[in-house]
């Protein structure tokens, strides 16, 4: 059990001496990373598509399920390739010829996969949401620096891309925010209205599920892994999985570090938690999630982030102060506004190329540190839903004002997948 002083001291500040691995530094005849890195994949579902073509030499691919394995194994051309198929992760992480560990994985994976590669001196690119729950988080931040190792959380919208409904780059929102053209305290509203869809349609689970045979081609029992031991539906496993506290959070987890992510960052929040969160919603299932109507976070010094579900405010605006607001499409009630940001300076730059991080031993702009504090925002946004009770957060004790939410923070794991 971690205790509350080893949270303190994994949250302090970074450590500022790396211990770069001879690998990387091209030593003893090997090939330098200036030329080539190398990949290993752990989890073969949906989002493992994408993971396919990231830059670096890819040289495992790793699933319980033999279908899931044997048709990522045909995409990337393993045979022609030399790629490597393993059922159990931990024989791909035990490779000592592979730099960059991805874990596409279910979320309750996340956080005993990070830890395991980075034990065997890998760097991790972890897909979203970073944990399942805050206990897992603060465990990753610990062996991730512990072992000096480079992590990137699988959202990237605080640093590239059009930001959903905004259709311009969190920079551009960001530029306004620090240059103080909306005033403060901001209240943020994240909703269909305002371009982002909740999702809360298709991650809902169903309750009372009953048993079913495990199809022979899926090890049920490490899929399962850390989670509770419960018995087999295809509903409770691969794509619904979203629906079910055990492994995720709903539409809440399936999307939250992509929406809010990028508002820690544009509140310059990277370093704590709201204190608050407010929920409307129905009572919820023991194991099944359900929808939320309205989740509302409030952070100490008074800016808000509106969560609204069921999209009730058709008029809702993205972000707003006592100067101004931006609205959906990237426009504003505010003169000339796009002239006037276009000129003002623009955020420090951040570090994007995850393999050059690699090599430099520098952190990526979302990594293990920022990540966490964003996945905190969710987890307890979920923790309330669960509950369905408006809580109470300290950043810096990282505790609820509710036995019962506490009790959610450092949840058990099946034997013998221990995180602390």
């Amino acid at each position: 059990m971690t205790t509350r002083r080893d949270t303190l001291k994994t949250l302090a500040a970074l450590a500022t001496i790396q211990i770069v691995p001879s690998r990387v530094l091209g030593l003893n005849g090997q090939t330098p990373p200036s030329e080539v890195l190398t990949r290993g994949i752990i989890g073969c579902g949906g989002i493992s598509s994408s993971h396919l073509t990231m830059p670096g030499k890819l040289l495992a691919l790793c699933d319980v399920d033999r279908n899931h394995l044997a048709q990522r194994m045909k995409d990337a051309g393993a045979e022609s390739n030399g790629i490597k198929g393993y059922h159990d992760f931990r024989e791909l992480i035990a490779r000592d010829d592979i730099d960059i560990v991805h874990v596409a994985t279910p979320p309750h994976w996340h956080a005993f996969m990070s830890i395991a590669a980075a034990k065997a001196g890998k760097d991790v690119w972890c897909e979203k949401p970073m944990s399942r729950t805050i206990g897992e988080g603060i465990a990753m931040v610990r062996e991730v620096e512990k072992h000096k190792r480079i992590f990137r959380l699988n959202t990237w919208f605080r640093f590239q891309s059009g930001f959903y409904g905004m259709r311009a780059p969190v920079s551009m929102i960001k530029k306004a925010v620090m240059n103080d053209m909306l005033g403060w305290p901001l209240r943020i509203t994240v909703s269909g209205a305002t371009g982002f869809d909740w999702k809360l349609g298709t991650w809902v689970g169903k309750p009372g599920l009953q048993p079913e045979p495990v199809p022979a081609e899926l090890d049920y029992e490490l899929w399962l892994g850390p989670a509770p031991m419960k018995p087999y539906n295809r509903h409770r496993s691969h794509a619904t999985f979203r629906g079910y506290w055990d492994y995720d959070g709903g539409g809440l987890g399936d999307m939250g570090q992509h929406y809010l992510d990028p508002v820690q960052y544009l509140l310059d929040k990277d370093d704590q938690a709201p204190i608050s969160v407010e929920i409307d919603a129905d009572p919820q299932d023991s194991e099944a999630v359900g929808t939320w109507r309205r989740i509302e976070f409030t952070y100490a010094d008074g800016c808000k982030v509106i969560l609204d579900g069921e999209n009730k405010d058709q008029r809702a605006t993205y972000i707003e102060g006592p100067k101004g607001k931006i609205d959906v499409g990237f426009t504003s009630d505010i003169p000339d506004f796009r002239k006037k940001v276009d000129s003002l300076p623009d955020p420090p730059p951040q570090k994007t190329d995850f393999h050059e991080c690699v090599r430099t031993r520098e952190k990526f702009a979302l990594n293990e540190r920022n990540g966490f504090w964003s996945c905190t925002m969710i987890n307890m946004g979920i923790t309330a839903h669960r509950l369905n009770k408006s809580l109470k957060f300290d950043s810096k004790t990282l505790k609820f004002d509710d036995p019962a939410a506490n009790a959610l923070i450092h949840q058990p794991m099946r034997d013998p997948w221990k995180v602390a």
